[in-house]
C-alpha cells in the first residue's frame, strides 16, 4: 500500500509590524538635512546681490529684516504658550477650546514672517563667514529651515513617540531666537528702534 502524502501544513504569517519610533523619523530627518543643506551650499555658492527685500516705510532692508524677524520671534512665543497649555503644562489654566486653532495660525504667522527673511538672507547676502556672529548666524538658519521641515513632517506620522514634537518644537524655537539675536538684536543694539 502506497504512502499517502499529506500536503504540509500551511504556515501562518507574522503580520508586517509596524514601523519602530526610530524609523518614523528617519524620511522627514534625511529631507530636513537636505533642506539644511541646500539652503547652505546655494547661500555659500550664489553671489550676494546686497538687495533684496525693501518694504515701503521701513528704512532699510535690514530694518524690514530685523523687525519681520522680531514679529516671528513673538508669534513663536504665543505658539509655545499655548502649546504648553493644550498639553496641560500649565495647571493654573484650563485649555479654552480656541487654544488649538491659536497654536496652529501663531506657527504659520511666526513661518511666514521667516519668509521674506531667509529670501533677503540667503539673495542679498548668501551664506558668510567673515565673523563668528554672521557664521553662528548662517548656520542657525539653514539649521531652523531644516528643523522645521522634520517637525512638519513628523506631524502627518502616526505612531511617533510623544516627546518627537515637544523637542522638534523646541529645537525650532531656540533656533529662531538664536537667529533673532544674531541678526534682530544686534541690529536694534547698532543701529537703533528705527523704521
Amino acid at each position: 500500500m502506497a504512502a499517502q502524502f499529506e500536503p504540509p501544513a500551511p504556515t501562518r504569517l507574522d503580520p508586517v509590524q509596524p514601523a519602530t519610533s526610530a524609523g518614523l523619523l528617519v524620511v522627514p530627518a534625511l529631507v530636513g538635512c537636505l533642506v539644511a543643506l541646500t539652503l547652505g551650499i546655494y547661500g555659500r555658492l550664489h553671489s550676494p546681490t546686497g538687495v533684496a527685500v525693501d518694504i515701503a516705510g521701513f528704512s532699510s532692508p535690514g530694518t524690514v529684516k530685523a523687525w519681520l524677524a522680531s514679529a516671528a520671534v513673538v508669534f513663536a512665543l504665543v505658539q509655545v504658550g499655548s502649546s504648553l497649555v493644550m498639553y496641560g503644562k500649565v495647571p493654573w489654566i484650563a485649555a479654552p477650546s480656541w487654544i488649538g486653532v491659536l497654536h496652529r495660525w501663531s506657527g504659520r504667522i511666526a513661518f511666514i514672517l521667516t519668509v521674506p527673511v531667509v529670501v533677503h538672507c540667503l539673495y542679498a547676502l548668501g551664506f558668510q563667514t567673515y565673523n563668528v556672529r554672521v557664521l553662528v548666524h548662517s548656520i542657525a538658519g539653514c539649521l531652523f529651515f531644516g528643523t522645521f521641515t522634520v517637525k512638519m513632517l513628523s506631524l502627518t506620522r502616526r505612531g511617533m513617540p510623544g516627546w518627537v514634537l515637544p523637542l522638534l518644537g523646541g529645537a525650532v524655537f531656540a533656533l529662531l531666537v538664536l537667529l533673532w539675536f544674531t541678526s534682530a538684536f544686534w541690529f536694534f543694539s547698532v543701529f537703533g528702534f528705527r523704521r
